[in-house]
C-alpha cells in the first residue's frame, strides 16, 4: 500500500461560547471559567470524591514517631478503628472482625459434610485392623499341617505332627517319667489345646527296623486367642454325641450335620523328648496327624482329616511367684460362646493328596 506523503491540513476551529456574544458573552465566559476552577480545588482536597485513586499518605514529618504496624491476632479488640483506615469504595462495607475472624454458616456445614464423609471411609478400614484370632489360628494351622507335609517329602520318611491334650500328665506311662523329664513337661503345661510338634521315628540311611526318633522342632504353639477345640481330643471309639458335631454344614452331601472324628493316639513317640527313647518302651499316649513318604495322609480310617479352631482364652495355672506353668488343666472360654460351630472354621486336610485348605461356614 502506498502511503501519501502529502496530507490536507485541517482548519482550526473556534469554540463558541454560549450566552451570545460581545461584552455580555465575555462576562459569561469569565463566568464558567470561575466555576471551573472552584470544581478542580474540591477535587484536589479529596480526589476520592470523583471516584478517582487515593492520595498516597505524605511522608512522615522529622522526628514524628513511626506509624503502627497492624498485626492480626485472634483478639478482635486489637483490630484497628475502621474510620482510622481511611474512606470506602462507594458501596463497600468495612468490618476487619468480621472479614478475618468469621466464617459463614454454609463453610461450616461444608466442613461437617467433609469430615462426615472422611469418617465413613475410615471406620470400617479401623475396624479391619483389629486382629482375628481364629482367621489368624487357622491360618497358622494351616501352614503348619503344609510345613509337615513337606518334611515327610524331603525327608522320605513318615512325619508325625503331635498336639498336646489336657491332662497330659495324668497318663499311666508318665509314672515312669525322670526328674528332666518331668521338668521338661512342667515347661508343656501352657501348651494345653495349642501345641504342637514334628517328630520323625526314622531317618534317611537308617536300616530297616532301626529307629531313631527326632524331633525335627520345637514345641510351637497358636496365637493367643486360638486353641483347637478339645472335644477333637476325646479318645477314638468314644461316643459321637461326645464329639464336635456341625450343623447345617455344606461340607457333607448337600446340607445337613457332621461329626468331626477327633485325632487319632500314638504311644510310640518319645515323649517329652527322644532322650528318654528305649526300644519297645511305651509313652504316653499323644494325639496326631501324620503324612507319609509320598506327602499322603496316614492317619485317622477314611476320609479327610478336619481340626477345627476355637476363638477365645485359654487360662493356664501358674505358680504366682515364678510365674512357671502348673501341672492343671486349663480354664477354656469359647468368646463368643458357641462360634466353633456356628461360624466354623476348620483346616480340611485331604487324604490322597495331603493338601490342605481352609473350610469355614458358607452363607446361604
Amino acid at each position: 500500500m502506498i502511503v501519501p506523503t502529502h496530507q490536507p491540513r485541517l482548519q482550526p476551529q473556534t469554540a463558541s461560547i454560549p450566552g451570545g456574544s460581545g461584552e455580555s458573552g465575555a462576562r459569561e465566559h469569565k463566568s464558567v471559567l470561575r466555576h471551573l476552577a472552584s470544581l478542580l480545588q474540591l477535587l484536589s482536597a479529596n480526589p476520592d470524591a470523583g471516584g478517582g485513586a487515593r492520595r498516597s499518605a505524605p511522608p512522615p514529618e522529622r522526628g514524628s514517631p513511626p506509624p503502627q504496624q497492624f498485626q492480626p491476632r485472634g483478639d478482635a479488640s486489637m483490630l484497628p478503628d475502621p474510620a482510622a483506615c481511611g474512606p470506602a469504595a462507594a458501596g463497600e462495607t468495612v468490618s476487619p472482625a468480621t472479614s478475618l475472624l468469621a466464617f459463614t454458616l454454609l463453610e461450616l456445614l461444608m466442613v461437617i459434610a467433609i469430615m462426615g464423609i472422611i469418617a465413613a471411609i475410615a471406620l470400617p478400614s479401623i475396624r479391619g485392623l483389629k486382629p482375628n484370632a481364629k482367621v489368624a489360628g487357622t491360618r497358622v494351622l494351616l501352614d503348619a499341617v503344609g510345613r509337615a507335609r513337606q518334611l515327610a517329602l524331603s525327608q522320605r520318611t513318615t512325619v508325625y505332627m503331635v498336639f498336646l491334650t489336657t491332662n497330659f500328665w495324668t497318663d499311666p506311662a508318665a509314672s515312669s517319667w525322670s526328674a528332666a523329664d518331668w521338668a521338661a513337661a512342667t515347661n508343656l503345661c501352657d501348651k494345653q489345646l495349642t501345641g504342637y510338634a514334628y517328630v520323625a521315628l526314622r531317618s534317611v540311611g537308617d536300616q530297616p527296623g532301626v529307629q531313631h526318633p527326632n524331633y525335627l522342632s520345637a514345641w510351637r504353639t497358636l496365637p493367643a486367642g486360638a486353641y483347637i477345640d478339645p472335644r477333637k481330643f476325646i479318645l477314638p471309639g468314644s461316643p459321637p454325641a461326645n464329639g464336635l458335631i456341625l450343623t447345617n454344614t455344606t461340607l457333607t452331601y448337600g446340607v445337613g450335620s457332621l461329626s468331626v472324628p477327633p485325632f487319632w493316639r500314638t504311644t510310640g513317640i518319645p515323649f517329652p523328648s527322644e532322650t528318654n527313647w528305649a526300644p519297645n518302651n511305651t509313652f504316653i499316649s499323644l494325639p496326631y496327624i501324620a503324612f507319609d513318604g509320598t506327602g499322603q495322609l496316614f492317619s485317622g480310617l477314611t476320609g479327610p482329616e478336619l481340626i477345627p479352631i476355637s476363638e477365645g482364652n485359654v487360662a493356664y495355672a501358674r505358680d504366682p511367684n515364678t510365674k512357671a506353668a502348673l501341672a492343671l488343666a486349663p480354664q477354656v472360654n469359647e468368646v463368643p460362646p458357641g462360634n466353633t460351630v456356628e461360624n466354623y472354621s476348620l483346616v480340611y486336610i485331604d487324604r490322597l493328596t495331603g493338601r490342605a485348605h481352609v473350610e469355614h461356614r458358607k452363607v446361604q
